[in-house]
């Protein structure tokens, strides 16, 4: 898949701002309202992508300061993310969406204005700048999801899908050596749908023996750890293919708990 740069800045801007309306349309409470995310209210996920935001933009204008405070950070222990979202607890809501829109459009402006193909540090492999600017459109789809989940509002195709997909695809190698896990040599072959269109996004080769296919927003929801594969249209052959899914991560850090099966909690259940 060829990069369209300003496409994905775009999508990223749009993905953005239907974000940002539906925050400025959710009532006091909601931000107080618990998430998919274990721990974390709806202003947690708002804090914790303007905290990244502020982050992505110092590793592009100032990297050896970004290095140091990185350092600082990850110094807390795995679970940084938890205790940068309990430092911002105290905000307002208002507080909390200025913060995110300023966070937002600084670092659009600073996109914008960059090499693409420039390298970056980052918390986990340095990446170039467009891999930055798709990473910041996957958190923003992923937490924004987790928004909207709990909200109740059934949020629209997303424009960028097929960015996040092939982020959600080039992170295979990633996954498996998060975990101490020897890449799999096999390939696997990922045939996806997209919404609302008819057309189809492929990787990997078309003879490979391991498979996936599906919806593109039910691989997006699984490589962001937003579903269990359990809980989802696709249909995964092989083994290699079924290892990944449950394991994939399409983001930096220490690796991710997934959500649980849906389905097997239910199956439990009934068996009761």
């Amino acid at each position: 898949m060829g990069l369209d740069y300003p496409a994905l800045l775009r999508d990223l801007e749009r993905e953005s701002d239907r974000l940002i309306d539906c925050l400025y349309s959710a009532a006091e409470s909601d931000w107080e309202a618990p998430t998919p995310a274990a721990g974390w209210a709806v202003r947690d996920q708002i804090s914790h992508l303007a905290f990244f935001d502020d982050f992505a933009h110092l590793a592009m204008t100032n990297a050896n300061l970004f290095r140091v405070e990185a350092a600082e950070l990850t110094s807390l222990g795995p679970d940084f993310p938890d205790r940068a979202a309990e430092r911002y607890r105290h905000l307002t809501r208002c507080d909390l969406l200025n913060w995110f829109t300023e966070s937002r459009q600084r670092l659009l402006s600073q996109f914008t204005t960059d090499d693409p193909k420039r390298r970056l540090p980052w918390f986990g492999p340095d990446m170039s700048v467009a891999s930055s600017a798709t990473a910041r459109l996957m958190e923003t789809w992923a937490h924004g999801r987790d928004v909207y989940d709990t909200l109740g509002v059934v949020a629209p195709p997303s424009p960028g899908l097929r960015s996040i997909a092939h982020l959600g695809v080039s992170t295979f190698a990633f996954a498996h050596r998060l975990r101490g896990l020897q890449v799999p040599a096999e390939p696997v072959h990922v045939t996806l749908n997209a919404p609302d269109r008819d057309e189809v996004w492929t990787w990997g080769p078309a003879d490979a023996d391991n498979r996936i296919s599906g919806p593109a927003e039910d691989f997006v929801l699984v490589v962001t750890q937003r579903r269990h594969p359990d809980d989802t249209e696709l249909t995964i052959q092989g083994d290699v293919a079924s290892a990944w899914m449950a394991i994939a991560q399409a983001y930096a850090g220490e690796p991710g708990p997934g959500r649980p099966s849906r389905t097997a909690t239910a199956r439990r259940e009934f068996d009761r």
